[in-house]
């Protein structure tokens, strides 16, 4: 079923009786061609993309839970391209084209509106990394503005310019950039990988891997045996747990990210906020929430929880900026599971093992990166080359001293 206002009018006039499951709940097969492990938004769009871009339809999708129940439904949503390196910038760009395409390709609101992010800066130093950032943008074709203390004051006049510990003195602005509505981009992309023929199988953790010699032939699962050509996996913070398996052992750590919403206050923030003398970053949902969020807690954990002094510190970091944030109640928290890379950057490559292929590595840039990361991850399972965006994200890098270090604080999960 299309959807378009004419199909909404005439489901309508039936008294809606007749709309159709998004997706089929699929029942695993005895093989594919490709099975891709994690039924989030990054191995969702992977399906997607394999089908669409490739004509591969023997595919399954595997989730040990629900689609979207790990990090897809647990961030703040924000969608961006204002990266520095020519490993990054190029990706996330690409990324971002397909965010501005996504909803005429999948024929489903996932409700992207580039409300633009505004990075802050405090300092001429800032400023001056800013001004080199914003140009590594336009060189790539991203758009990029610099503004003053004036420019941003007309647009946020609530931040606190006068009494601040570290005053604003501008901030690199993206108007494209903004947000969209995680939990429809995944339903979206699973209704558009189920419509080709995609088997989305749901409750199907994955236990462990069909090994023959050095070759990867399929996994085995708490509903059996599947073979496969070939195996993709895109788990986020899994990742070491799920790779252990096939006795691979990742450049990744796991952490708890967490983030907040406010109670539903009247129309305040117009884009995504961050803070530059600290990690805090803010908007404002459709339903009038402040969604917001900071660093990554301090430890490894694989739990979707987190501890209260990071909640202290996200806060504060809040109070700093803009200090009417607190007079406003915070209604709820969550945490996301992050596979941070020794270098803050991510993975897309052929593992060791032939048949296995990694999508892992995010840190914070997850969601932002879906339909490039589902867009080159599809390109190198379905031609065992890597996209030419994606061709920095090499696994070998660590070995062979070729980072990503995009915020240059040194090779440790916890700064980045």
């Amino acid at each position: 079923m299309r959807y378009s206002l004419f199909s909404l009018a005439r489901q309508a006039l039936r008294g809606h009786r007749d709309w159709q499951p998004v997706w089929r709940d699929a029942a695993p097969q005895a093989s594919y061609d490709i099975i891709i492990v994690g039924g989030g938004g990054h191995g969702l769009a992977t399906a997607y993309y394999l089908a669409k871009e490739h004509g591969i339809r023997k595919i399954a999708v595997l989730e040990k839970g629900w689609i979207g129940s790990g990090n897809a439904g647990r961030n703040t949503t924000i969608i961006r391209s204002n990266y520095l390196l020519p490993g990054n910038e190029p990706f996330y760009e690409w990324s971002m084209k397909l965010w501005e395409g996504l909803e005429q390709d999948l024929n489903y609101n996932t409700m992207v509106s580039q409300r633009g992010v505004l990075n802050l800066y405090h300092s001429d130093a800032q400023r001056d990394a800013f001004a080199r950032r914003g140009n590594a943008m336009r060189l790539a074709g991203a758009d990029a503005e610099l503004l003053d203390a004036d420019a941003v004051r007309r647009m946020l006049p609530f931040l606190d310019f006068d009494n601040a510990r570290f005053p604003i003195k501008g901030g690199l602005l993206q108007r494209r950039g903004g947000t969209a509505r995680h939990d429809a981009v995944v339903w979206g992309y699973a209704r558009g990988a189920s419509a080709r023929g995609v088997d989305i199988i749901q409750n199907c953790e994955v236990t462990g891997f069909v090994r023959d010699g050095d070759r990867i032939t399929g996994v085995t699962t708490t509903r059996g045996t599947i073979q496969a050509g070939k195996v993709g996996l895109a788990v986020a913070g899994s990742s070491s747990r799920v790779a252990e398996y096939a006795g691979l052992r990742l450049p990744i750590e796991s952490h708890v990210l967490q983030a907040f919403v406010s109670e539903a206050i009247k129309p305040l923030i117009p884009g995504v906020v961050t803070f530059g003398a600290g990690h805090f970053y803010i908007s404002q949902s459709d339903k009038g929430g402040l969604v917001f969020g900071g660093d990554i807690d301090g430890y490894n954990s694989y739990a979707q929880r987190g501890n209260l002094p990071t909640v202290e510190d996200v806060c504060e970091g809040g109070m700093a900026l803009m200090p009417a944030i607190g007079r406003v109640r915070m209604l709820r928290s969550w945490g996301g599971l992050v596979d941070m890379s020794m270098d803050g950057s991510p993975i897309i490559d052929r593992t060791p093992l032939q048949g296995l292929y990694l999508n892992a590595g995010w840190c914070y840039g997850g969601f932002k990166a879906t339909p490039g990361s589902g867009w080159c991850f599809a390109h190198l399972l379905a031609r065992d080359e890597p996209h030419p965006v994606a061709s920095a994200y090499r696994l070998d890098r660590f070995a062979t001293g070729h980072l990503i270090d995009e915020k240059g604080q040194g090779a440790q999960p916890n700064l980045h």
